[in-house]
């Protein structure tokens, strides 16, 4: 019976073990989960979702405060067309957490960024720009584009020396997709590196409408394999979304995938971001708990817990101090939910917004508790304590759990451990 351990990803001539720990958003994969997957011999994503936020919180700058102070006199206006990013300070931003976590990196593994799109940021081609070539310039091996494609990312950096030299992939749910992401780029003559389809059970935000039950992961990586086989391209296809066993991955892995993405088994290791009362909030959950709605300003389905502090909040919109979701045109859909509130309470009190929710903020204070399909299951891959709580475990475990299970098992941590 195989295990992980038996496939390799290849990238030329370098072997990867073929598991990759996804993007999780803001700081929930944190360079040191990166850095232990990469030691593994792994693929690990730090994000760069709202990553000035980051850095204040990692190295104790100041960029969150400074821009607030800047743009505090239009804080009690709904007009957030002002609100602009400082394209130095991005790069800035960037570079200090990539660098320093490209220093830190040790094994045979590598690190990517997970780069979210539909980070608009008041000015989408400027900042998304600066986002990319301040990664590559810091060294980071590779980018991952996710959560909105833009058809002309690559284009954005093809005048960057690192441009053919990093790995560069694309997240996308359909073969369509796909598609017109190669017609859009082939002038480039320069293909993704890697392909991650992510199938309708993933976490965060998804890549369907409201029919994604309808999808199933198996059946897109099928389609998609097919299709790259027809145009006699060798891409690496990525499985991604509800793979949640050792044997899920070998299952694919023996399918036409070249590695498996997976991230919901690794929120609840001492080396995720996520603070130790929310990781159990996500041992705790049951399968009722979990829904998937369409509170996110993005205008994606997004999946998350239904205790989430987030849902129903009718906070301020935090845009002077963040303002990721800000369009070209300084516009944000929960701006629009929160005034229409505000008309109907002009005394700001017990404001409460049903249809969006505040993603900047929330996802700030770790208020916006995002989680895969199988989350549920977690209270299965470990210890319930005395207490009560169950037992966190290091993401070397949850790790090697993936390269050498079979037969569908799951291997507990020592309780020596705790």
């Amino acid at each position: 019976m195989k295990s992980v351990d038996d496939f390799r990803l290849m990238f030329g001539k370098k072997e990867i073990v073929p598991i990759i720990v996804g993007g999780m958003g803001v700081d929930i994969s944190t360079a040191q989960l990166a850095l232990e997957t990469a030691r593994l011999g792994g693929i690990g994503h730090i994000s760069d979702a709202m990553v000035p936020d980051v850095c204040d919180k990692r190295f104790k700058t100041t960029y969150v405060k400074d821009k607030t102070k800047f743009y505090k006199l239009n804080i009690p206006n709904s007009d957030k067309s002002i609100v602009q990013f400082d394209l130095g300070l991005l790069a800035e931003a960037t570079k200090l957490h990539v660098a320093a976590t490209m220093e830190a990196k040790r094994g045979d593994g590598l690190i990517f960024v997970n780069c979210m799109e539909k980070l608009t940021m008041n000015a989408p081609r400027d900042t998304l720009r600066v986002r990319m070539a301040s990664a590559l310039g810091a060294g980071i091996d590779g980018i991952t584009l996710s959560a909105g494609l833009h058809l002309g990312s690559f284009s954005l950096i093809e005048d960057h020396p690192r441009f053919r030299d990093a790995k560069l992939g694309i997240i996308v749910s359909s073969v369509r997709a796909l598609q017109i992401f190669l017609r859009k780029n082939a002038r480039l003559n320069r293909l993704p590196d890697y392909i991650v389809v992510e199938g309708p059970l993933a976490g965060g935000h998804l890549g369907f409408g409201a029919d994604w039950a309808q999808y199933d992961l198996a059946t897109i990586v099928a389609e998609i394999a097919q299709y790259l086989k027809t145009e006699h391209l060798e891409i690496p296809v990525v499985a991604a979304g509800g793979i949640f066993t050792g044997s899920d991955a070998v299952s694919f892995l023996e399918n036409g995938a070249s590695a498996v993405q997976v991230a919901t088994r690794f929120t609840v290791a001492d080396e995720c971001g996520l603070p130790d009362k929310v990781k159990q909030e996500y041992f705790k959950a049951s399968e009722q708990d979990i829904e998937v709605n369409n509170l996110s300003p993005t205008g994606y389905p997004m999946r998350m817990l239904k205790s989430s502090p987030a849902i129903g909040s009718g906070i301020r919109p935090g845009c002077e101090s963040y303002g990721y979701l800000l369009d070209g045109n300084g516009h944000c859909a929960y701006i629009t939910s929160y005034n229409r509130e505000i008309a109907k309470h002009p005394d700001g009190k017990n404001i409460s917004v049903k249809d969006k929710t505040c993603l900047c903020t929330h996802m700030s204070n770790m208020n916006c508790w995002t989680c895969g399909h199988y989350t549920y299951r977690l209270k299965d891959t470990t210890h319930r304590l005395a207490d009560g709580s169950y037992m966190t475990l290091s993401a070397e475990h949850i790790f090697k759990d993936y390269q050498y299970s079979t037969d569908q098992k799951i291997c507990l941590p020592d309780l020596d451990l705790q």
